[in-house]
């Protein structure tokens, strides 16, 4: 049995099964990983949909920001879509509904204590060890479930920006998911910088990685992310960055994680202009 780990599909979906054919996976042995954002931009978001949650147990998914935007899309919809997105099929779709129960149903955070790797979609605040990670995550998961419509008219927005053990309700939930699906870098003194989506070289230079953040209680984890695609491929720091940004003309990007091997990239042919990439649910 062979796990991967691909980065984000964004409706990539004839690329995404082209790479698929180029690993030679088969899911009745196999395993995948998506680092979310199945969705949005790209010209394959419903394909993309169905392929995955038809394989069932053989893939493990995590929500990126442009999933929970879609989710929010249907269970808000005089919120309305942004210029850009590519989800009215979606939302048009006779099994939309199934689909985007399906959706709601994953996690934000992924862990395989026998791996021994953690799957987030963005990353974690510094103050977080995996422990935090995952109860936030699934408070996260528990609103989404109890009440959408409430979670998701609050998620929407960029403060607080710096995590506090007294964060309770929205606030706290707001938190959660804009680190585990927007987060980029931060300042040295651990405060989200949510609007920076540019590069290493031409961050701010109050600006670090999240995954190099002092005093990161989550280091000496192994931890596979997407998100940012300007940063593209990454293996270093404990952490494989798989993002190469297929949907703006980049490549889709797959990792072994049960053995050591080299990434398999499949150059995409740029479903999008090539531009900087939008988050869909900041404010």
């Amino acid at each position: 049995m062979a796990v991967y780990a691909i980065g984000d599909l964004q409706g990539c979906y004839d690329e995404f099964r082209t790479l698929l054919d180029l690993l030679a996976f088969d899911p009745a042995s196999d395993r995948v990983w998506l680092t979310g954002d199945l969705v949005n931009r790209g010209p394959g978001s419903l394909a993309a949909l169905r392929y995955v949650k038809a394989l069932g147990q053989s893939a493990s998914i995590v929500l990126g920001n442009h999933d929970l935007h879609l989710l929010a899309a249907a269970a808000i919809p005089e919120r309305g879509l942004r210029r850009g997105d590519t989800l009215d099929e979606v939302l048009a779709a006779p099994d939309r509904d199934e689909l985007l129960d399906w959706l709601s149903q994953q996690p934000l955070l992924h862990h395989d204590r026998h791996l021994g790797c953690t799957m987030v979609h963005a990353g974690l605040p510094p103050q977080w060890d995996l422990t935090m990670a995952t109860a936030c995550a699934a408070e996260v998961s528990a609103a989404m479930r109890t009440a959408p419509a409430d979670f998701y008219r609050a998620m929407y927005g960029n403060k607080p920006d710096r995590w506090s053990d007294d964060l309770q309700g929205n606030d706290r939930l707001r938190f959660t998911v804009n680190c585990m699906t927007r987060l980029r870098v931060v300042d040295h003194d651990g405060k989200l910088l949510l609007k920076y989506k540019g590069g290493l070289a031409d961050a701010p230079p109050d600006a670090v990685p999240w995954f190099r953040a002092p005093g990161r209680r989550s280091a000496g984890e192994r931890i596979v992310f997407g998100h940012w695609s300007a940063l593209g491929y990454h293996a270093g720091d404990g952490v494989v960055s798989l993002d190469s940004g297929c949907v703006w003309g980049g490549a889709l990007t797959a990792v072994r994680l049960d053995a050591p091997a080299p990434p398999v990239q499949l150059a995409c042919r740029g479903a999008r202009e090539i531009g900087a990439p939008q988050d869909a649910i900041s404010d």
